[in-house]
This record gives structure tokens, C-alpha cells and sequence, in this order.
């Protein structure tokens, strides 16, 4: 199961520290910061949702009918071994995240072989960098080469020699290259031989071996070229099924009865009967002669067994066939839905789908036990032990592909975005339950690949789509686009010419009116009716004409590739700090930007953007309406270089600044953080970066975050926030550090980064037996204040403490303190527990979570029924302190450093701030009461064996007068039963009463009851009853002579 723990932050913003931390300079800060991860105690915390993504690949190890791997097309390599029920990844240190094809040898399951890149055209996926090894069963891995191969779909393993293998390289979806066909290897990846190949236009589709023969193997060639704008894409002639008899040296094309390129032949599909390898089945997408075919020569001779488009339809997206291991007539094919035979193809019904479309990618069967099964698909990977009767879920994978991600201003805010494949989803960055897992996701309305965007003045309203209106309050969802009710890209006729979109459209709220939303067609729309009315705020912002980029290559002269205006505007950018200045950028590579509030546009495209660069996401300066930054993705140009432009003129002039970016690192977003001048982030295909000199130079922000897809990011309050095309959605808590990174931090000894505000809020509000942990989660940050600190070198001891009013320390942390790792304590296990957390010391950056909470008040720990894995506080816990200021100290080998802290109420808690400071005053001084109590019963009876002491020998009348003494000790351990009017007990039971008026006090945020105000009160009273007593009985022994300094604790 994948648990992910990285350190707790907090929730929480910079009212508190923007006064405490003056601004340092960009400039001077990004050369200070150390290339060393200097911010090492920072990390990545993912959300989910569990709802998996488009999955490519999968294989299963017939020996461990337990054990699977599936390859996510953008999320890594996964690791089953308990038949689906958990999904760890086993591939997150490796420089790809894209994966097109796993297979293990199957004379040694220990060798797995990942050949990396989607391995599809398509208007939307990620590249690779070539094929890995790993003979451990996948803890370590190894690089082999084909790296410029980009997109490897399968790979063939002699079930004899695991050195032997065969990869099928597609090569570049968007442009030409050499790195294509069917290469082998014979030494297990060192070297590779390409033994097939046609031209630089012309791939490796599929390879598969005959399971009898090794030396047999039948190959597809597939020429394809995926456009610049959407949805282009281009077969060629030179497209075929081939077979190889002597081991790849030599290959024959397979045509008897098969459609061919004249007829229209793309991507062909091959499934090979493991019982009679002389049946094979090919899907064949070629116009009228469509179908699945099939062959009992051995490729010889061929015959459509079927023309129903439902089975081989969408050949560029699928084009998978297995046959069952034992009966070469039973085959299934992957397609929208996974369709089986029984009599050869001929034949078909529906194995497992849903009306959505859950697009099958692959199929792998046990052949020692053919009820076993690994499916993989759009929607994640499923495993089944009896044939398909029932299946395991795929709602335990984190592996969802967002294309952005928005945040509401609800408390704690939700991030929310389209997920590919499967719709759309809100998932809060805090959950009440403790943790954050399948009851706290929802959908909000909005198609798969849309923006999300949230009502700023109503978190309940979302927008969404192209466009819609979600209501969480009812659930219900309406279109409320400029053309609802008209149909796709119809409507009025004056409209009609402005509403040309794709998938991905932009719809965001202004950030000086929270009632107008903008939405891009072709051109730029604005409603602040919440959607009722619409305002076309501009012409056709898209190019006019153009010339046809020079990575169409042979299809620049097809018709498909005319010069036409088929651009939208793919993100809009309002200014923060003026209401009339709108930045426009399109697909098609144009800029535009209004001054006026729409009424009239310049193009201040950057000279050294070309057509159909892409215009990938753009953010208006937040502190000068002149200032600008845009993302500018060229992959569909067949380059991968990272390209963000930065305008300080509005536009008149325009500098790339990518400097110490990778240079395969194509950009997706960049963002501006509107807090601190000259921090920008920006998001690649591999991971995020971070600039402190507004761009002039960059540094990775990755941490413990696994290479990925970063498609979107945005900073929400103080966190970083991205949406990732493979892994779901994640959060950086509290950047504080990068906030108030400096020179001056640097050149220091020791520093202590001002903390940003607190928010007083319980970890887990959960009150029933905890859901199973090995069902999937999402940590909750923190709950308290986040304490970051900067170490030059290592010290010899550090503490941090927070001193309250009057100085009194409320909470005191040091690096000598024991931070043993959890462990059994009676009936609760292990696992169930929160670490503690060290406090380090040790050169670099450190953080520690402080809970709110004074010390505890007991070393005893008891667990509440409600637990949360690996998060489990134990109780009783010291009491909350109030909403307040208070000041962190930082002692460094002596020296002190002290910094403010403001701690806020958890904002949906309206209990009123006189009530809280009543629970706090008596939550404390029975906390204190407690101490005391502890203390005194510890010494009354080391007064009693004091007044034994003194007794011996004693004269008869100081005998007399010792016992009487001796006799009045008994009410100060009395064991009452506390009833309030009952007498005072003693210090023994005083205590445990104590922790019982506390806990009633502190269970929620609630004023305190009556009956909670005068049990605590007459705790209270007992106590200082209990103390009179004391202090006459102090008195008398020490008129007796008795040794009071050993019962005072005076010794």
C-alpha cells in the first residue's frame, strides 16, 4: 500500500511573519542558495484522489500468481503482491515517470524490463528516455540505452534466456527521428541492434514472440505523425505486420489477405495463441476492410473473423489482443470496452466495461492459472482469480492525470481540477477524519479535462468545463456556457465564429471583481451573472494564417495541414493590481493583451515564439501591472527545451529566462509568488523548480516528489499546490523558508525563519473504529505551528521553546530528547502511532510541527478508539493553548534567537474568544493542579517515612505528639469517591479527577458546560484545601524536628 509520510506542515498564512521577515533581494538570494537541497526538510504531500489513470502495460509472474506490475503511462512502475488489494510504486527514483511497457523474463522473474514513454500517439502524453533493467525484482534500477526513443510500447522476452530480448520503438510522436523499429538485445540490455526499420517516420508498434519458438516473432511497423494543433495526426504508407523466423536477422512482410496501406492501414494489434502459436490475431483499423483477423498458418493466410468497429474501433489508442492460454479459440480484445470470444473471433461479448468508456490498454493471463488475470486501462489496473466473475478495485491507486488545479477559499481549502479519464474531483488539503482518503474526494461537475474554478465568494458554487455550474448543496450541475442549449460550437449567429475550443479550456475568476469570470474559446469571454449572461470581451485572438512547422514533414502538403484558423486561446491571465489589464495566450503561439478591460487587444507575442508554440499558461504580475510570465510548451514541435518568457514593459519587450533548467525539461506553468518579489515557480514534465531572482536563474524543487508530469501549480495561502499528469494532486505545506531565503540567512551562524500563522485545529475529529490501514490515504498536514530553522553546521545541542505570557515556557523541544521509533505498548500496535519528531542539529535546513499543545501531563498512553495510522497521538494530551502571540526561541549552543508566532482558532469554530480563554485558564490550572497533586503525594509519604524515622527512640510524649502528626497526613491521601459535596479527597485520587475535568474541558471547542465549569472548580477548591492542610502539617514537623527537606523536596 502506498502510505505517504512526509514530515506534517501547517495550514496557514502570512499575516503574522511579512513584519517579522523584511523582504531579501532576489538577486543576492538565488546566489545564496546552496545546491545541495537547502531546503531538505521540506516535502511533498500527496492528496490523491485514489482514482487511477490511464494505465498502458502490465505483466504478472505465473510462479507468484500473487505478484503483477503495471506500468502507468505517466505515473511509474507499480508492485503488487497481494493480488491488487495494495499498489506500491517501485520506479518514483528514476528520471522518467512515463512507462509504456513492463515485462519480467520468465525464466527469472527477478529481471523486470520498463521500456519508457507512453508508447501512443495521441494528442496528449509524455515522453521517456529509453529502457530500464532491474534483477532485483525491482528495488534498484539500471539505465540500458534506446534514450532518444521516446515512446516504447512493448517489449519481448525469450522465455529461455532473460539476455535475449526484443523492444518495439514508436520513436517521436511529433517529429522524425532515427531511434525507431524493432531492436534486439542478447546481453540483456547492454547493447542494443535495431534488426527492423523502415525510415525516420516509421515506428515499432508491438513485437511479440512465439511462446514455443523464440527464434518466431512477429513485429508491427506503424508510420504515424501526431500535429501541432489538436487532434492532427497522419498515417503514412509504411505501416505493416512482419515476421521473423531466424531470431530478427531477417523479417518478411504478412499480406495474404491482410488490408494494406492503400487501403488505409494504421496501427495493427497482435495476439499470438500460447497453445497453437501457429494461430495469431491481428486488429487491423484500414477503412472498409476494418476487423480483427485471424491466422491459423502462422501469418501465412488471413480472414476477418469480425467488422465490428466496437472490437478493433480507436486502433491508435488501443489495438491489444490476448488469447487465452490453453484455447487458442477463446480471445479477448481491449477497446472501449474488453470484448471476449469463444469460437475464434467471430463472435463477441462484452467481458468488462462501463457506459463512460473505461478504454482497455492490456490483458495478461496466468498461463499456469488462465482465471487469473491482470487488466489495465484508462481507468488503472483490476485483477480478477476467477475469470472475470469479480475483479479488485482500482479506487486504490493515486495515479490520476490532472490538467490543472484551482483552490477554493473554503477553510481548509479544497484543490480541485479535471481528471483525465474520469471527470473531475475536489479534494480538501485537510480531512476531519484524521486523514484524507475515499470519503473526502468528490466530483464537482466539470468534464475530464477541464479548469476547475471555485466561487471566491461561495466555495459551494463551482465552475467548471466548457462551462458548467456545480452546486455542492444539491448536487446538481447546469450548463451555463455562452452557448448552452445550441449544441457544440453553435449558437446565435453573431457567436458562432467565436466559439472554437479543444479540450482543455480556461475559466477563472478575476482577482479584483469575485464575481467575473473569464472563459476562453477563440476568444475571451466575461460573465459576472455567475453564467446566466455572457459578454464577448474580444475578437478571434488566433493566427490568421501561418507557416506549417517544420516537424510535419511529409504531410506539410496534406490537406489536413492548410493554413487555416484553427487556434484558441488556451489560458488568460487577469492582472492582480489592475482591473483593465487582461493577458491572453493561445495554442497557436500569439499574445495578447488588453489595457482597456477587452475593448481593444495588442499582439506582444515574444519575436522568438513561432506558430503553434504553445501558449501553456501565463500569470499577470502581482505587484506591477507591466509584468508578465508565460510558459511556452513546444513539444508538439518536436522540441523538449524548456522556454519561459518574462515581460516588465507590458509586453513591449520580452526575456527567456530559463537558466539552470534541464534542457529536456519542456514547461507547463509558471507562477509568481504573490507574496515575496522575485520567487517564481515553475512546473516541467519531470518536476517543479523555483527561481529567487524572478527567473534569471532556477533551481529543482522536487524533494521526495517522484519524477513527474507537472501540469499545473499555484500557491494558495502559504503552500505550493500542483496538479501532476499521473500521480494525482500534492502540496508543498508552508514555504515559509523559500519565502525568507536570504543572504543574510545564509551568512549566518544559526537562523530561525519566522513562522507563519498557526491555525488551532484537531488532527482527527473522528470518533468511530478506524477504516483499515491498508485501505489508501493521504496524510493531513499538520495540526499546529510549523518551526523551521537554518543551520550553518552542526551544533552540539539545540531546543526550541514557546514562551507564552509572562514568560513561561509552554512547550520546550531539544535535540538531546529521546525519539525512540513507535513500538508495541499493550493492545495497540505499532503502527498506529505518531513518531516523534527529532529536533535536528545536524548543518542545513530543519523543521518540526509544534501541536498547540502544552506538554503532556502524564508519561502514561492510552489510544482512542478512533485511531489514525501512523498518526495516533497519545492521551491524555496537555491542554490547547489559547488563540494568541507568543515567541519561538531557538537556542543554539547557547546562543538565542527568538521569532513571534500568532496562533488563530480553527475559522469555522464561532465559539466566542471569552469562552475559549475560560476553558484555557481552567484546562491549565487544573493542569497545574495535576503536577502539584502528583508532587504532594510523593511527598506526604516521604513524610511519613520521615515522621517513622524520627519516632525511633523517640520520648514517650514526642512519640504521642509524632503519631498525632502521623494521623493527620491520612486526609491528604484520602481516597474519596469525588463526588462534588462529598469531602475533599486526597492528593492520590486528586490527579486522575484532575485529567477528568481537563479531558471534559478540552474534547471540543465548545464553551464549557455548567457542570464541566464546577467540576473543574471544585477540583480546584480540593486543592486548595489539600494545600492548607499541607502547610499547617509542614509546620507542625518541622516544630517536631522532623527532616521536612526530604519530604518538600528541598534534598
Amino acid at each position: 500500500m502506498l502510505r505517504v509520510r512526509p514530515l506534517r506542515v501547517a495550514v496557514a498564512t502570512l499575516a503574522a511573519l511579512v513584519a517579522a521577515a523584511p523582504a531579501p533581494t532576489p538577486l543576492d538570494a538565488q546566489r545564496t542558495v546552496p545546491a545541495d537541497a537547502p531546503f531538505a526538510a521540506l516535502r511533498w504531500r500527496m492528496l490523491g484522489p485514489f482514482r487511477a489513470g490511464r494505465t498502458k502495460s502490465a505483466v504478472g509472474i505465473p510462479s507468484q500468481p500473487n505478484v503483477f506490475y503495471m506500468a502507468v503511462t505517466n505515473g511509474g512502475v507499480w508492485k503488487t503482491d497481494d493480488f491488487g488489494r495494495t499498489w506500491r510504486p517501485i520506479f518514483d527514483e528514476m528520471p522518467t515517470g512515463s512507462i509504456g511497457a513492463v515485462e519480467i523474463a520468465p525464466s527469472n522473474p527477478e529481471i523486470v524490463y520498463v521500456g519508457s514513454g507512453e508508447g501512443l500517439h495521441r494528442p496528449d502524453l509524455s515522453t521517456g528516455d529509453g529502457m530500464y533493467k532491474s534483477t532485483d525484482a525491482g528495488k534498484t534500477w539500471t539505465h540500458l540505452g534506446l534514450r532518444d526513443a521516446q515512446q516504447i510500447p512493448r517489449i519481448a522476452v525469450d522465455p529461455r534466456d532473460p539476455d535475449r530480448l526484443f523492444v518495439a520503438v514508436l520513436g517521436h510522436p511529433y517529429g522524425a527521428n532515427a531511434t525507431r523499429g524493432i531492436y534486439r538485445s542478447t546481453d540483456g540490455g547492454r547493447s542494443f541492434t535495431r534488426v527492423l526499420y523502415r525510415d525516420e517516420n516509421t515506428g515499432g508498434a508491438d513485437v511479440v514472440m512465439d511462446p514455443s519458438d523464440p527464434n518466431t516473432l512477429y513485429a508491427v511497423l506503424w508510420e504515424a505523425r501526431q500535429g501541432p494543433w489538436e487532434n492532427a495526426a497522419w498515417s503514412g504508407s509504411k505501416s505493416g505486420l512482419f515476421k521473423s523466423t531466424d531470431g530478427g536477422d531477417t523479417w518478411t512482410q504478412l499480406t495474404g489477405g491482410l488490408p494494406t496501406t492503400a487501403d488505409g492501414l494504421g496501427r495493427i494489434g497482435i495476439g499470438i495463441s500460447p497453445s497453437d502459436p501457429k494461430v495469431v490475431y491481428v486488429t487491423a483499423t484500414a477503412g472498409a476492410k476494418s476487423g480483427v483477423y485471424r491466422s491459423a498458418d502462422g501469418g501465412t493466410s488471413w480472414t476477418r473473423v469480425t467488422s465490428d468497429a466496437r472490437i478493433y474501433g480507436r486502433g491508435d489508442d488501443f489495438a491489444a489482443l490476448t488469447v487465452d492460454p490453453r484455447d487458442p479459440n477463446v480471445v479477448y480484445s481491449m477497446n472501449v470496452v474488453a470484448w471476449k470470444s469463444t469460437d475464434g473471433g467471430r463472435t463477441w461479448n462484452a467481458f468488462r466495461g462501463a457506459p463512460g468508456g473505461d478504454d482497455y490498454q492490456r490483458l495478461w493471463i496466468n498461463p499456469r492459472q488462465p482465471e487469473t488475470m491482470l487488466l489495465v486501462s484508462d481507468q488503472g489496473a483490476v485483477i480478477t482469480v476467477n475469470g472475470g466473475r469479480t475483479w479488485s478495485s482500482w479506487y486504490n491507486q493515486p495515479t490520476a492525470q490532472f490538467y490543472h488545479v484551482t483552490a477554493d477559499d473554503a477553510w481548509p481549502y479544497r484543490l480541485c481540477g479535471g481528471q483525465q479519464e474520469s471527470g473531475s474531483a475536489c479534494v480538501p488539503v485537510r480531512s476531519n477524519d484524521g486523514r484524507i482518503d475515499y470519503r473526502d474526494w468528490r466530483p464537482v461537475g466539470a468534464s475530464e479535462y477541464s479548469y476547475v474554478a471555485p466561487d471566491p465568494l461561495n466555495p459551494d458554487i463551482v465552475y467548471g468545463g466548457t462551462v458548467t455550474r456545480f452546486d455542492r448543496r444539491t448536487g446538481q450541475t447546469q450548463d451555463v456556457s455562452p452557448n448552452a442549449g445550441w449544441g457544440r460550437r453553435a449558437g446565435p449567429a453573431a457567436d458562432t465564429a467565436f466559439l472554437r475550443g479543444i479540450r482543455t479550456m480556461p475559466i477563472l475568476f478575476s482577482p479584483t471583481n469575485k464575481r467575473k469570470l473569464y472563459y476562453g474559446t477563440n476568444a475571451v469571454w466575461q460573465t459576472v451573472t455567475g453564467g446566466t449572461t455572457w459578454t464577448r470581451i474580444s475578437g478571434d485572438l488566433s493566427r490568421a494564417t501561418w507557416a506549417v512547422p517544420a516537424n510535419v514533414g511529409q504531410w506539410r502538403d496534406h490537406p489536413s495541414s492548410t493554413p487555416t484558423r484553427r487556434g484558441v486561446v488556451y489560458t488568460i491571465a487577469p492582472s492582480p493590481v489592475d482591473s483593465n489589464t487582461i493577458w491572453a495566450g493561445t495554442d497557436d503561439g500569439l499574445i495578447h493583451v488588453t489595457r482597456d478591460n477587452g475593448r481593444t487587444w495588442r499582439d506582444v507575442t515574444p519575436p522568438g515564439v513561432v506558430p503553434w508554440a504553445k501558449i501553456s499558461l501565463m500569470d499577470a504580475g502581482h505587484r506591477d501591472a507591466n509584468v508578465a510570465y508565460a510558459a511556452v510548451n513546444t513539444f508538439r514541435l518536436d522540441d523538449l527545451r524548456p522556454h519561459i518568457w518574462r515581460t516588465r514593459d507590458g509586453g513591449r519587450t520580452w526575456t527567456e529566462i530559463v537558466a539552470g533548467i534541464d534542457s529536456g525539461a519542456t514547461i507547463n506553468v509558471v507562477r509568481e509568488d504573490p507574496v515575496r518579489p522575485g520567487l517564481l515557480f515553475a512546473g516541467s514534465e519531470h518536476q517543479v523548480w523555483f527561481s529567487l531572482d524572478d527567473g534569471d536563474s532556477w533551481k529543482p524543487l522536487r524533494l521526495n516528489m517522484p519524477v513527474i508530469s507537472i501540469r499545473d501549480l499555484i500557491v494558495k495561502d502559504d503552500d505550493l499546490a500542483v496538479a501532476t499528469h499521473g500521480r494525482g494532486l500534492w502540496v508543498l505545506d508552508d514555504i515559509t523558508p523559500l519565502r525568507q531565503w536570504s543572504a543574510a540567512v545564509q551568512g549566518s551562524r544559526a537562523h530561525l525563519f519566522a513562522p507563519a500563522r498557526a491555525t488551532r485545529v484537531r488532527y482527527s475529529m473522528y470518533t468511530d473504529t478506524p477504516v483499515p490501514p491498508d485501505e489508501p490515504f493521504a496524510e493531513n498536514p499538520p495540526d499546529g505551528a510549523i518551526l523551521d530553522w537554518w543551520l550553518a553546521r552542526d551544533a552540539r545541542v539545540v531546543t526550541l521553546e514557546v514562551i507564552g505570557a509572562g514568560g513561561r515556557v509552554i512547550r520546550r523541544f531539544s535535540s538531546e530528547d529521546r525519539t525512540e521509533p513507535p513500538r508495541d505498548v499493550g493492545n495497540w500496535p505499532a503502527w498506529w502511532f505518531r513518531p516523534a519528531q527529532p529536533v535536528g542539529r545536524t548543518a542545513g535546513h530543519h523543521r518540526l510541527a509544534w501541536d498547540l499543545h502544552h506538554a503532556r501531563p502524564v508519561t502514561s498512553c492510552t489510544l482512542p478508539i478512533s485511531a489514525t495510522p501512523a498518526n495516533t497521538k497519545c492521551e491524555p494530551e496537555g491542554p490547547w493553548v489559547a488563540p494568541g502571540r507568543y515567541t519561538v526561541r531557538l537556542t543554539v549552543d547557547g546562543e538565542r534567537f527568538e521569532r513571534p508566532l500568532v496562533v488563530r482558532m480553527d475559522p469555522r469554530v464561532k465559539t466566542p474568544a471569552s469562552a475559549l480563554a475560560t476553558q484555557y485558564a481552567l484546562s491549565l490550572a487544573l493542569t497545574d493542579a495535576h503536577r502539584l497533586a502528583v508532587s504532594r503525594a510523593a511527598e506526604v509519604r516521604a513524610l511519613r517515612r520521615a515522621i517513622a524515622s524520627r519516632r525511633v527512640g523517640a520520648a514517650s510524649d514526642l512519640a504521642a505528639r509524632l503519631d498525632s502528626l502521623h494521623a493527620a497526613l491520612a486526609p491528604l491521601a484520602a481516597e474519596g469517591d469525588g463526588r462534588i459535596g462529598t469531602p475533599p479527597v486526597g492528593y492520590d485520587l486528586l490527579p486522575a479527577q484532575a485529567l477528568t475535568a481537563i479531558d471534559a474541558l478540552q474534547a471540543s471547542d465548545a464553551p464549557p458546560t455548567t457542570s464541566m465549569t464546577r467540576a473543574a472548580e471544585a477540583r480546584l477548591a480540593t486543592l486548595r484545601t489539600l494545600e492548607a492542610r499541607w502547610s499547617a502539617v509542614m509546620s507542625r514537623a518541622r516544630a517536631l524536628g522532623v527532616d521536612v527537606a526530604a519530604a518538600s523536596g528541598d534534598r
